[in-house]
């Protein structure tokens, strides 16, 4: 992340509940903007391009033209960097407490069977 003001667009970009479904669709394939509508028969086209486009703006989502066709790519790497910044030092600290709690479960064990 080059700057708190990308951050900020990512952090926008997935907190609406069809943006992250458009995240989750793309994660498998990617897709057509026309077959990214299909999987929103709620939505209009344009609502869909809207949605694609602030995804586009926060990194999440780079769109490649095809001849008359764009295919949107997910791009994970703003997510990557959130994970590393934030959840990668807790869950790192967290293995470390259990590692340190099985330590002493397995002692206190020890000191019982003698």
């Amino acid at each position: 992340m080059s700057s708190e003001r990308d951050l900020d667009a990512v952090f926008k970009a997935l907190a609406n509940r069809v943006r992250r479904s458009i995240c989750d669709a793309l994660a498998l394939r990617p897709l057509t903007t026309n077959q990214l509508s299909a999987h929103f028969p709620d939505l209009d086209r344009t609502t869909v391009m809207m949605h694609l486009r602030v995804l586009e703006d926060a990194g999440l989502v780079v769109a490649v033209r095809k001849g008359r066709e764009r295919f949107n790519y997910l791009d994970a790497t703003p997510i990557q960097a959130i994970h590393e910044r934030w959840i990668g030092p807790h869950a790192a600290s967290a293995a470390s407490g259990l590692l340190r709690l099985k330590t002493e479960l397995e002692r206190a064990e020890k000191k019982t069977d003698a």
